[in-house]
């Protein structure tokens, strides 16, 4: 059986092929026009390193002074000596320009449908199903989505993860004069034709081999339900997920209904909502997303933690996991601007 394997560069960009069996991953990158780097072939020189991020894979050899023992405790992989045993995830250090085949593609799709889901936000519905085929991404990237009409690009995080029909969810934040939203405001209709760039993108979901903490702020939830989508669709996580989502007004809160599901389909999932300005009438969590954070439980576990939102928030996440001193966890995040609010 086939694998298919993702290879992400450190320009954001991703590549998707099947890996036969008992195939190198170098061979089958190369066949597939990803021509990663390369010079001896035989576990030595070390050009061709990357780092498994998901997935199983075994190594036919490997040079101890090429990868020490420590660097094969962090899954790091020479692809000419590297044999993927499930669907997996690789991420190189270096732009995906060194690879001629790697990137994105240009996508042109139709609207589907608009669902305004809260006063500030909302989904725009997209069937790529002319697409010669499935359109291929990891939970977590985003596209650059052209404006219909107009010659400005987008970007918005994949709300869905991906499916065989290409029907794709973007969550967007409507803005006051945004030019997306303007589009979705005042001209957009079922049947336009939108065009966008993808997959891009470092932030996507990584093996689940502990417990998951996920932080969005505002329509940073997007990049998160394309991840519980997909381990929703899974149903395999054998550890605890934990999504804290906050806005600044109870006005912003979106998708609730979905996000309360994936307590049926995933096991131990839990979320927190937090309301940084809230209303009189607002009976939940307020304030900023630290403080609800469960102290004793980071310090007595490893974990990983997921952050997407504008950046004054992921900025003050990281600055309290210094302080707290929180040790044993790694971090992935984005940022973005309000331009950009995705």
């Amino acid at each position: 059986m086939k694998h298919k394997v993702a290879l992400s560069f450190a320009d954001g960009k991703t590549a998707f092929f099947d890996v036969s069996p008992n195939e190198l991953l170098l061979d089958a990158a190369l066949k597939n026009g990803v021509n990663i780097p390369l010079d001896c072939r035989e576990g030595v020189c070390g050009t061709c390193q990357g780092r498994c991020e998901s997935g199983d894979y075994t190594l036919d050899y490997v040079d101890d002074e090429t990868l020490s023992a420590e660097d094969l405790a962090q899954r790091k992989i020479l692809s000419c000596q590297t044999r993927v045993k499930s669907d997996a995830s690789f991420y190189f250090d270096f732009d995906s320009t060194l690879c001629e085949g790697a990137g994105t593609s240009t996508v042109s799709a139709s609207v589907a449908g608009v669902e305004l889901v809260s006063a500030t936000t909302a989904i725009l519905r997209v069937d790529a199903r002319a697409h010669a085929r499935q359109l291929d991404f990891l939970p977590g990237q985003y596209a650059r989505v052209k404006v219909p009409g107009t010659e400005d690009w987008r970007s918005y995080s994949f709300a869905n993860h991906p499916n065989e029909c290409n029907d794709l969810q973007f969550l967007i934040r409507l803005l006051p004069d945004g030019v997306m939203s303007n589009y979705l405001r005042e001209r957009c209709k079922v049947g336009d034709t939108v065009e966008f760039e993808a997959p891009l993108g470092a932030f996507y979901l990584r093996q689940v081999e502990r417990p998951l903490v996920m932080v969005a702020g505002g329509t940073g939830l997007s990049a998160f339900l394309g991840m519980l989508d997909e381990i929703s669709a899974k149903r395999k996580v054998a550890h605890p997920v934990h999504l804290y989502y906050g806005v600044t007004n109870a006005a912003d809160l979106c998708e609730t209904e979905r996000i309360d599901g994936y307590k049926a389909s995933i096991e131990g999932f839990a979320v927190e909502t937090v309301v940084m300005n809230p209303a009189p009438e607002w009976a939940g969590k307020t304030g900023l997303i630290p403080e609800h954070f469960d102290r004793s439980f980071l310090e007595s576990n490893g974990f990983d933690m997921y952050v997407c939102g504008p950046p004054p928030m992921v900025e003050a996440i990281k600055t309290w996991l210094t302080e707290q001193g929180i040790r044993d966890y790694r971090l992935f995040y984005e940022k973005f601007g309000e331009s950009n609010a995705r």
